[in-house]
């Protein structure tokens, strides 16, 4: 997420009420997780795991729970609690904001669209030319859909990302403020849901059809010309290249990068990185004719263990 105009490190330090090393006008641009950063946003890290990952990263100023060594031409925020202080600057720079009416009156709508009843249109939408939205569609906040694209009854785009931090009271939620964009020419089956960018975009790209009942998380990229079957579960920040086929009920982790012209079998669980046009089986998942070998070798095991009694 950039910031509507540039702040300097002082003043951020005062709004979330923190500490901070560097130059007081040094300039802040945005905020962003660490995955989408670039230079002049602010990363949160609040494990010493990831430290250097993030004070590493291209962002340039660190939200950090410790005083620490500051990398060269960056700035540290130091905070008692660096999630709760980025949620303060989610809700400083993105509030929620209700709406008046079941179509944003801030929503642009291009030519040749047709919005079915009980269709709720966000603010700051902006959807092309010549898309169907059916009835009982939920497009949430500042999401952007291009030309030709068909959403089906249902669905919700730009629901919040399933994203928490457990401490002794419960789990804490990290608010979103992030947006989901449609490419041209998708459709998107019944009863979908797709979450939005924690801080930044989850992508449908041009030419990808989804079928019913499908998860795709937060932050997750599908590239063009994918076709996806019911009932498949996406995680957050996942990158789905081109010409990908995902066949029913497969589930995908978080973190992984589907090539282009994988084709994953029904059921697949999917916990790695995946060949370019290779195609998939099974739980753990791997290459389709390895793993009917294995299940064939599996089905000769009654008779072996027979013959040695």
């Amino acid at each position: 997420m950039k910031f509507p105009h540039k702040h300097s490190l002082k003043e951020i330090a005062e709004i979330i009420g923190c500490d901070y090393i560097g130059d007081p006008e040094f300039e802040v641009l945005g905020m962003n997780e660490i995955h989408v950063v670039t230079p002049g946003d602010i990363v949160f890290v609040d494990h010493p795991k990831y430290y250097e990952k993030a004070l590493n990263s291209a962002a340039t100023v660190v939200l950090i729970n410790k005083v620490v060594e500051c990398p060269e031409g960056k700035a540290l925020l130091v905070s008692d609690d660096p999630f709760k202080d980025f949620n303060k600057l989610t809700k400083y720079f993105k509030p929620f904001e209700r709406l008046s009416s079941i179509v944003s009156d801030s929503a642009e709508i291009g030519e040749g669209t047709l919005i079915q009843p009980n269709a709720v249109i966000g603010n700051n939408v902006k959807i092309g030319k010549n898309c169907l939205i059916h009835s009982n569609v939920n497009i949430g906040d500042n999401c952007i859909l291009g030309d030709n694209v068909i959403i089906h009854s249902g669905t919700v785009l730009g629901g919040d990302a399933f994203y928490y931090k457990k401490r002794p009271e419960g789990f804490d939620k990290l608010l979103s403020s992030g947006r989901v964009v449609v490419k041209d020419n998708v459709e998107i089956g019944t009863n979908n849901s797709i979450d939005r960018g924690v801080t930044g975009d989850t992508t449908i790209g041009e030419g990808s059809k989804l079928d019913n009942l499908i998860q795709v998380g937060h932050d997750t990229v599908i590239g063009k010309n994918c076709l996806i079957a019911s009932q498949v579960g996406i995680a957050g920040c996942v990158v789905i290249e081109d010409e990908v086929t995902i066949w029913g009920q497969v589930g995908i982790r978080s973190d992984v990068k589907i090539a282009r012209g994988t084709v994953l079998m029904a059921q697949c669980g999917v916990s790695k990185d995946t060949e370019p046009n290779t195609t998939y089986w099974g739980t753990p998942f791997g290459e389709v004719r390895t793993k009917l070998k294995e299940y064939a070798a599996i089905k000769k095991l009654p008779e072996i263990v027979k013959n040695f009694k």
